[in-house]
């Protein structure tokens, strides 16, 4: 998953604790949408026009191996019926950052259906 311009300089501000909001337990949240737009690093939040919305990280997510940064949230049967055709991870419930976006066709969750995304993004050395 590829990391944005406003994720980027996020993890600036937080490495030299210039402000930032950390993401954990509390702040940390997956995005879904229905846009199939292809990824940009100024993209800052996902591009679905209505159909999208963001859910909190259920109980001991974020986690982290190494440079590994799991999330994980839950959509329940009323939440979230649509496509899913991108996803990204936020800093807050609205506006704040989108640290990164990923354009996948996960398919179309319904409302008989309760649907638990996963995603991992790993920092590494270049």
């Amino acid at each position: 998953m590829a990391l944005t311009n406003a994720g980027a300089i996020e993890l600036a501000k937080l490495a030299i604790a210039d402000s930032g909001t950390a993401i954990n337990n509390t702040n940390a949240y997956l995005g879904v949408g229905d846009s199939s737009t292809a990824f940009s690093a100024a993209h800052t939040d996902l591009q679905a026009a209505s159909n999208k919305s963001r859910k909190g990280m259920e109980a001991t997510y974020p986690q982290r191996s190494s440079g590994a940064l799991t999330f994980r949230s839950l959509w329940g049967t009323s939440e979230g019926n649509h496509a899913w055709a991108e996803w990204g991870v936020f800093n807050a419930s609205t506006s704040g950052v989108m640290w990164s976006r990923k354009v996948e066709a996960l398919g179309t969750k319904t409302s008989s259906q309760s649907w638990q995304l996963t995603a991992t993004c790993t920092l590494a050395a270049a």
